[in-house]
């Protein structure tokens, strides 16, 4: 017989709907935007009710069944994150379903249910690949806390796997994507690579505009030729000057032979100039005029040089802002800004800080002469919620800091400075209102301690009645 109780409909409780429809044999307790999906077998009607009641209100979508041979069906059918089953059960017992569970998803992690007499048998079941066990009668906050444990894990596990895919695919590519914003970027930069056309790279310091550059380069005609990059905001005017257009002998005292600029070093190839924004109105009028004649005068010279150069820039400041000033040049701003690539901060692309943090494991283990090959789900959550005003680059120190430190194999909260501290940026160059920031911080504290408003009450020094009138004045149950 066949039970399903939708989210939308469930104005009964379980163990009522058990009663109504009698002797219930498999049942489903669905939550939209879950934490994962279980499956619990137990031919014990009370106990699967029980672990699924507890399931459901933790925000799990569960299935439950009190057949092993049903379940074996239902593993046949779908991958769950969790299988939680029951180890003596009549005909299919504990031990086949977890033999199964690992021969088609060796990353589910499966939970064995057993008796104070049972434990032995349990601790062998562990040995076969069984995440853990639980001793009838089991404690409420013990099972959440196991099966927390346990999504963790699997979720290190698929990030793993995901990893290695990723890398088969493109074992060329240096740019690790697979949040949906961040692939459209890149096919974005695969097109444009195919032109000579000029393209501004905007975002925050530490989003890898440097490294989109590289990519548009090694993806282009160009490849073969020189990729030349200078940050312009190191040098003054005059340095820089000489260091992009070069000089002829005697141009000035100490010039004692002719020197090549950047620009024409990058000839056949691209020049990459970030922190464009820093150069100066005189510096940018030099710099039109190269761009729209494809030519250069040397410091000192006479005669100009033809160049053949794809030109990249960068900035992490508001262009148009600085345009609308006058401090920045309109016309040199259309013609460097024919393609405009936008890189969203690491915060809004977090889908992607496992498959970095896997890449800058590999980095800098090789680069250490170390063997850390993995990192541990408390580790991985620690960073998963933090903001990264710094970005990718915070991320690529965190974990290289990380590799130094560890003893063993595998990254641990230790290995990790305090990343507690929540950050909230400012969108679109604007300055957050107060309302704001009190919503993304109750929202942070609320993540934090996995929506316990007891504990978040008392983390913000508030009374819950106050915490609850927050949560439904910012509409934060529908970011749950």
């Amino acid at each position: 017989m066949f039970v399903e109780v939708k989210e939308q409909s469930y104005n009964i409780s379980l163990a009522l709907a058990v009663i109504l429809f009698g002797g219930d044999k498999y049942m489903q307790v669905d939550k939209p935007e879950s934490k994962g999906s279980i499956l619990v077998i137990d031919d014990e009607k009370i106990t699967l009710r029980n672990l699924m009641h507890i399931l459901k209100k933790s925000g799990y979508v569960t299935t439950g069944t009190q057949s092993g041979k049903k379940a074996l069906r239902l593993i046949d059918e779908k991958e769950f994150d969790i299988v939680i089953t029951d180890l003596k059960m009549p005909k299919v017992d504990g031990q086949t379903i977890l033999k199964r569970v690992k021969e088609r998803y060796p990353e589910t992690e499966v939970i064995m249910i057993t008796g104070y007499a049972s434990v032995e048998s349990a601790i062998e079941c562990m040995k076969s690949g069984a995440y853990t066990y639980i001793v009838k009668p089991f404690k409420i906050d013990e099972v959440r806390k196991i099966i927390s444990q346990a999504i963790s894990k699997r979720r290190i596990s698929l990030d793993n796997r995901a990893f290695r895919r990723h890398r088969e695919k493109n074992p060329d590519i240096k740019i690790i994507a697979e949040d949906p914003a961040m692939k459209r970027i890149l096919e974005v930069a695969r097109q444009v690579a195919a032109s000579s056309c000029s393209v501004l790279i905007t975002g925050e310091s530490g989003t890898g505009k440097e490294v989109l550059a590289r990519y548009i380069h090694e993806m282009s005609a160009r490849r073969d030729g020189p990729l030349v990059a200078v940050n312009c905001g190191v040098f003054a005017e005059e340095l820089l000057s000489n260091e992009l257009f070069g000089h002829e002998k005697g141009a000035y005292t100490g010039a004692d032979s002719v020197k090549k600029g950047l620009i024409e070093e990058a000839n056949g190839g691209t020049l990459f100039l970030d922190e464009i924004t820093e150069i100066t109105l005189q510096m940018q009028v030099k710099l039109l005029r190269v761009i729209q004649e494809r030519e250069i005068m040397r410091v000192g010279g006479t005669k100009p040089t033809k160049i053949d150069v794809r030109f990249l820039f960068a900035t992490n400041r508001n262009i148009e802002k600085l345009v609308e000033e006058e401090k920045f040049r309109h016309d040199l701003y259309y013609r460097i800004n024919v393609v405009n690539i936008k890189l969203p901060p690491l915060s809004e692309r977090k889908k992607d800080i496992s498959l970095l943090v896997h890449f800058f494991i590999e980095k800098y283990s090789k680069e250490a002469g170390k063997n850390v090959c993995s990192i541990t789900p408390e580790a991985m959550e620690m960073l998963k919620r933090y903001d990264y005003p710094g970005n990718v680059r915070e991320l690529e120190n965190i974990i290289e800091r990380a590799v130094v430190l560890t003893k063993g194999d595998t990254i641990d909260v230790d290995n990790l400075p305090d990343l507690h501290v929540a950050t909230f940026r400012p969108k679109r160059g604007e300055l957050p209102s107060l309302e704001e920031q009190e919503r993304n911080y109750i929202k942070w504290v609320l993540d934090h301690t996995g929506w316990n408003r007891s504990r978040t009450a008392d983390i913000l020094n508030i009374d819950r009645v106050s915490l609850w009138r927050k949560i439904k004045r910012y509409g934060l149950e529908r970011c749950r």
